[in-house]
């Protein structure tokens, strides 16, 4: 259950700020609990309460081995999704969705590759026998994928899951995890429809304060999840000798 510490925190962090009445979607009505000065106020309870719903399934994606890729493209919420999903070692977009992001991967993979292969041509020396222009125009190209891609070199395949802020600004993104039926988790504002996903955090996706609230407490589960699975792989071994130990035993006897 949530507990009385996290809304206090959540409430400092101005989470339950929510669009002006006029401009709110229905949908929402759900996760509201008052209007006040014509701006709707969001239940903190239950956003808590979602958060730690959220928190257990991501915990059990980063356990098994597969990646949340987190999206968030508006001006006060790239740099902390940079900084959360970095932290948790997980993918994220920050910059424009690359169309076809998900339902293309295979194109976006070449992409990524094409990135690689000229990193190795700096290696190995053969970017230098090109010509100048030739030259500007690699860098260019590079520069252009690193900031568009770079993020994702590491996603060899589609993640398990997205994680979103702003739902009406990431629509695309949502439409293509819908498609190919990847869960989506995301911070929804009072002015967003909540149908089309399947792990909501109402919350306010506009303060920068807010978003680094919500994305402290969801990085922070994605990493116990990795330490579960760190753990369990460490103890893999130790049981083997075990096992092997027991059955040197059971021949010697």
């Amino acid at each position: 259950m949530a507990n009385n510490i996290e809304v206090k925190e959540l409430l400092e962090a101005g989470v339950h700020f929510g669009h002006m009445t006029r401009k709110w979607d229905p949908n929402m009505a759900p996760y509201i609990y008052m209007e006040r000065n014509g701006i709707h106020i969001i239940n903190l309870y239950k956003t808590a309460a979602k958060i730690e719903e959220a928190n257990e399934a991501l915990k059990k994606i980063a356990a098994s081995g597969r990646k949340v890729l987190f999206v968030a493209t508006k001006k006060q919420a790239k740099d902390i999704v940079a900084e959360k999903a970095t932290a948790c070692n997980m993918p994220y977009i920050t910059e424009r969705w690359p169309g076809g992001m998900l339902t293309n991967f295979v194109t976006i993979r070449k992409a990524v590759k094409k990135m690689a292969s000229i990193d190795r041509m700096k290696k190995d020396g053969t970017f230098m026998t090109l010509s100048k222009k030739e030259r500007l125009q690699v860098d260019r190209l590079r520069a252009k994928l690193e900031k568009n891609l770079g993020s994702i070199a590491d996603m060899t395949r589609l993640p398990a899951a997205l994680f979103v802020v702003d739902v009406k600004a990431e629509h695309i993104a949502i439409k293509e995890a819908q498609k190919l039926n990847i869960p989506v988790f995301a911070m929804v504002d009072t002015n967003s429809d909540p149908r089309p996903i399947d792990f909501v955090i109402p919350a306010n996706d506009d303060a920068s304060k807010s978003i680094e609230k919500v994305l402290s407490l969801v990085s922070g589960a994605i990493v116990d999840g990795l330490s579960d699975r760190k753990a369990e792989k460490d103890e893999q071994p130790a049981k083997e000798v075990d096992t092997t130990t027991a059955e040197a035993t059971t021949s010697n006897e």
